[in-house]
């Protein structure tokens, strides 16, 4: 009798025995595939932008807001840094195979730790078209197969690149199955995924927190569940204002929909007067929204207009995803510690201080992915990192904690290499 498999059941499986084969496969194969898929990128531009007209011409007649229209768009000079990004990946050091912790024993035993591949990546994503290239290309150079399901807004996007990745890697050395795409829109397909442990080895939802909170409830395999979020950025009592002001411009606008923007402005009452004015200086131009607690509104209120309101119960802990700033004004950094301990959600906390004693007491204090004294939370990123590229900003605390890059995708292996030892 005929077994029927569905779609993302057959393609685990299929990626499961790529993997074997992916594993073994050297650093120049790997590189090659990967330049291999760069250059297809840019030969399949035109077939790959009317797969995407296809998507954005079905968003807008749903309804589709016009922030998410824009991330779904395609363009040549999206196309073009997507293909930079896979030759990034492609230059980048093999993880695969480094040896560390490396000592000989009393018995002569020689132990080490070896990299190794974690095998196969499940990868839930929302409506980006750069996320499959650049999720299966650091999957391909860890040693890594990949199953990767996107949303439905880009069904022809996304069926379009993964026919393309798998069209390239057949004509290199490393198996075609090291890249499958679940093509079906189905959500009967996502509940399947998570529950496909015997497969799929890690499962990475690049999403909002609904996506997020479903991968953390249901996943039967490791998941990397953090992702979302609520970040602070806390200017002390020797905050230099030009200085806020700049920092927290790049943290709120920069790219307001990206989850390490800005959330929560913390102020202490000490510069609290000129911070504030230096920062609305800058955001009010841009059109943030700022949502004061009573003494910051006392401040900005009287000339801040319309922007400037009074924040509601729920604005502090909100991770708003838009050109909007809770603000605070508190009286010490024990007060701003305990904030971020109660609000934050473990991602990218900032402090705008000179004084060198409070800047690390922040750092240490603070429980968060990444933490950064004097710098933008923008920064909160593989590439920015120097890692090159990211498959996604964990805040978990085990396996891996913020930006993933290729490291973070292998696991290691034991190795002892003897002469005959035996144990007494």
């Amino acid at each position: 009798m005929r077994v029927v498999r569905s779609e993302a059941r057959e393609k685990a499986m299929a990626a499961k025995a790529a993997s074997r084969e992916l594993r073994r496969a050297s650093t120049q194969a790997k590189n090659d595939a990967l330049l291999a898929i760069a250059d297809a990128l840019g030969r399949s531009a035109r077939a790959l932008m009317e797969a995407n007209a296809l998507d954005l011409e079905a968003g807008r007649a749903a309804g589709l807001e016009h922030s998410l229209l824009a991330r779904l768009e395609l363009t040549p000079e999206t196309l073009a840094a997507m293909a930079d990004g896979v030759r990034g990946v492609a230059a980048l050091p093999d993880p695969v195979g480094e040896s560390f912790d490396a000592r000989t024993l009393p018995n002569g035993l020689r132990v080490e730790r070896r990299r190794a591949p974690l095998g196969v990546i499940g990868a839930i994503f929302e409506a980006r078209p750069e996320v499959p290239t650049d999720i299966a290309s650091l999957c391909v150079k860890s040693g890594n197969a990949v199953v990767l399901r996107g949303g439905k807004e880009a069904v022809n996007t996304n069926r379009a690149l993964g026919r393309l990745m798998q069209e390239t890697l057949a004509d290199t050395s490393l198996p075609p199955g090291a890249v499958q795409m679940i093509e079906t829109t189905d959500r009967s397909a996502v509940n399947e995924l998570v529950k496909l442990d015997e497969y799929i080895d890690l499962l990475i939802p690049r999403g909002g927190a609904g996506l997020v909170r479903f991968v953390a409830a249901e996943a039967s395999m490791p998941a990397i569940t953090g992702g979302v979020g609520v970040c602070h950025a806390y200017a002390d009592a020797s905050a230099l204002p030009h200085m806020a002001g700049e920092v927290v411009f790049n943290a709120k606008t920069q790219a307001p929909a990206k989850c390490n923007a800005l959330d929560t402005l913390l102020v202490h009452a000490a510069a609290a007067p000129a911070v504030l004015g230096a920062v609305a200086e800058r955001l009010l131009p841009a059109g943030v929204e700022l949502r004061c607690d009573q003494r910051a509104l006392a401040l900005l209120g009287p000339s801040g207009g319309e922007q400037v309101k009074a924040a509601s119960g729920e604005d502090f802990g909100m991770e708003f995803l838009d050109l909007v700033l809770a603000v605070r004004v508190v009286d010490s950094l024990d007060e701003a510690l305990e904030h971020v301990a109660r609000y934050g959600s473990g991602h990218s906390e900032a402090i705008l201080t000179e004084d060198y004693g409070a800047a690390m007491r922040f750092v240490d204090e603070v429980d968060a992915a990444v933490v950064l004294v004097n710098a933008s939370t923008r920064f909160n990123d593989g590439g920015q990192l120097g890692l090159g590229a990211e498959a996604a900003i964990s805040t978990n605390k085990l396996h891996a904690r913020g930006p993933m890059g290729l490291r973070e995708l292998t696991s290691y292996k034991w190795v002892a290499l003897g002469s005959g030892q035996v144990r007494a």
